[in-house]
């Protein structure tokens, strides 16, 4: 295993974080920090908050203003504590999925660094399937509609057929909402304007001639398809931003449950007796 790759792994990640809830319990119980009747607005304190009207207000603050963003966050981190000593925490779903959400951005943090190209290939090559480019066609199409015509319809198309192929620009089909041409169109947008039946067809269609009839959810159709490009799996180079996208959250979605498995081991749930459970301890 790489040097590198070794601190990708989620044990690792698990190590590191436990080290880091230690190291913040270790000092929770030091001596020197403050009483816990103590409010610090340190320095870093001071610049998270101007940082922040920064952000918001495109300037930064004048001193009266940084005085009050100073005064109204010593107010919340008073009422917190008064409520955290009142247990007004325990019991509230908002806040109980705010802790553990914090909680996942540490395990999140620890599986960001950002994969080199062999590993970005490496992950292309395993899932090709997610980010396959789809087929394009240019076509042209005429529409008939099989209830209008009822027994002619074979014998309309034929004709329309024939027309077709001494004269291609010739108008001929029934009147839709349909549109008589797509340029340069994924499969995708074939599949939602004809339907699936309609697109998996055009995979096998000569490309240069009239021919048909294709059906499709609506009715019949006459097709001409100018131009097919086939699916095909892409260069890394032209999905780079996607497939760094999904192996990062992977990885974090790894740390995640790597995190947990080894915090749950150190709690017994107790399933206490109750509609479809029969109680007992996991």
């Amino acid at each position: 295993m790489s040097g590198a790759r070794w601190l990708r792994e989620p044990v690792v990640h698990f190590m590191v974080l436990g080290a880091l809830l230690f190291a913040g319990y270790a000092w929770l119980q030091d001596d020197s920090a403050p009483p816990p009747d103590t409010i610090v607005v340190d320095g870093d304190r001071i610049e998270d908050l101007a940082t922040r009207f920064s952000r918001t207000w495109q300037r930064p603050p004048s001193d009266a203003e940084l005085a009050g963003l100073i005064e109204s966050w010593v107010r919340e981190e008073v009422l917190y504590r008064e409520g955290l000593a009142l247990g007004l925490d325990r019991g509230d779903p908002i806040v109980r999925r705010r802790v553990a959400q914090k909680m996942r951005y540490l395990a999140d943090d620890l599986a960001d660094d950002t994969p080199d190209d062999a590993e970005l290939q490496a992950w292309l090559e395993a899932h090709p399937e997610d980010y396959t480019i789809e087929a394009r066609y240019t076509l042209r199409q005429a529409f008939f509609d099989p209830v209008g015509h009822g027994d002619a319809i074979e014998a309309v198309i034929d004709n329309a057929r024939a027309r077709l192929a001494g004269d291609g620009e010739v108008d001929v089909g029934d009147a839709t909402l349909l549109p008589a041409t797509l340029a340069d169109a994924s499969s995708g947008e074939v599949v939602r304007t004809f339907g699936a039946d309609f697109a998996a067809t055009l995979a096998d269609l000569p490309v240069g001639e009239w021919v048909g009839p294709v059906r499709s959810g609506y009715g019949l159709h006459l097709v001409r398809l100018d131009a097919r490009e086939p699916a095909r799996q892409p260069a890394l180079d032209e999905v780079r931003a996607a497939v760094e996208r999904d192996l990062l959250n992977a990885r974090r979605e790894d740390a995640n449950d790597a995190v947990f498995e080894a915090l749950r081991k150190n709690y017994v749930v107790q399933m206490e007796p109750g509609p479809g459970t029969a109680g007992g301890a996991r």
